[in-house]
């Protein structure tokens, strides 16, 4: 039976597709796991270049945000881009996956970002933002990613205040007030 006291309707429980943890059997992690599941069956990456759940956590006036990378994918030794999925709009994901890329890596800039909404995706390049391909087609499959990992350096942040920027858009952007006036939090 689902439980539906909470702002997230809870099925139950499922098993993670790369991990086999157990998790919330909710509508938006059916479709992390079906990306999941395309990324290695349909892309062709191997299970262990998937990075699943990534966070970076950020406080700003007060407020703790835990900003959540759906997945990253490493290529060669260096994590190439990131995953993050939202329902709705694809343009209001873009600023905060790119700052998330930015950051995630404290060595480098992940280069590349992906925003999907389940049904549609955007490749975005994270250096200029721009879009760099549409669709789900758009995500880079295996081979692909290979020529990009080539394509691309993986530099540092230079601008110290580049960082902060980033950490600050995570906190506004992620930030999830739900429809009770409190943080949608799962059991």
């Amino acid at each position: 039976m689902a439980d539906t006291s909470g702002h997230h309707i809870v099925y139950g429980v499922l098993r993670d597709y790369l991990t086999g943890e157990e998790l919330p059997d909710t509508d938006d992690e059916r479709v992390r796991q079906r990306l999941a599941r395309m990324m290695v069956e349909e892309k062709g990456y191997d299970r262990d270049e998937l990075e699943p759940r990534l966070c970076i956590e950020t406080t700003f006036n007060h407020i703790f945000v835990r900003s959540v990378i759906d997945l990253t994918v490493r290529v060669a030794g260096r994590r190439l881009f990131i995953l993050r999925y939202g329902p709705g709009s694809l343009v209001t994901r873009e600023k905060p996956a790119i700052a998330a890329a930015r950051i995630l890596d404290p060595d480098y800039r992940i280069p590349l970002a992906v925003v999907t909404n389940g049904r549609d995706a955007e490749l975005l390049e994270t250096d200029s933002g721009r879009v760099l391909a549409t669709g789900m087609d758009g995500i880079p499959d295996r081979v692909r990613a290979g020529e990009l990992r080539a394509e691309y350096a993986f530099e540092p942040l230079t601008d110290p205040g580049e960082r902060e920027r980033a950490l600050r858009i995570l906190n506004a952007f992620d930030l999830e007030i739900c429809c009770r006036g409190d943080s949608c939090r799962l059991p």
